[in-house]
């Protein structure tokens, strides 16, 4: 057998294998899915539920302060380049520690920023979204960093996302 055949059978192997444990992965994450749950609203302690506002308030998700958990859409759409995107969103969730803001680079360019956002308070979401330098059309893949901030607007740290800007015109 040729070299060449050898080196192909082996690339579709790999290839096979690849897919399996992605298709793998996508069912367990599907399977595993939680269902949203309706808006908590703050509780009033009383001596009939203080075992279960104290309970809830252990068992919460704890994110440890100078770390963040970023909720956000991963591919931003925009009617041209100008134009406001109906389906850019970005959360700074209430589990989170610090106040943040970000700027949003091209990947290849970061050193000049097409969006900086407003900063954004624990447990606010910035929508409806426009770029701040308009882009052409295109497909671009670019850079989110947000800035964990403290009282006096100091950056803690940093957190690094992609994500995929798409303008139509």
């Amino acid at each position: 057998m040729s070299e060449q055949k050898k080196n192909g059978k082996t690339v579709i192997i790999i290839c096979a294998v690849v897919i399996a444990v992605l298709l793998a992965a996508v069912i367990y994450l599907l399977m595993n899915r939680k269902e949203e749950e309706p808006e908590k609203r703050n509780v009033v302690v009383n001596r009939d539920n203080v075992e279960d506002v104290v309970d809830g308030m252990l068992n919460r998700e704890y994110v440890e302060p100078g770390y963040y958990s970023a909720s956000m859409t991963t591919t931003w759409h925009f009617a041209a380049g100008d134009a406001i995107s109906e389906d850019a969103y970005v959360a700074n969730l209430e589990e989170n520690t610090n106040d943040v803001y970000f700027d949003i680079f091209l990947e290849e360019n970061e050193e000049e920023a097409i969006y900086k956002s407003p900063i954004l308070p624990r447990g606010s979401e910035l929508g409806s979204i426009a770029l701040d330098k308009p882009l052409s059309a295109g497909t671009y893949d670019c850079v989110m960093i947000y800035h964990l901030i403290d009282e006096d607007m100091n950056t803690l740290s940093t957190l690094r996302v992609g994500f995929t800007i798409i303008v139509e015109q």
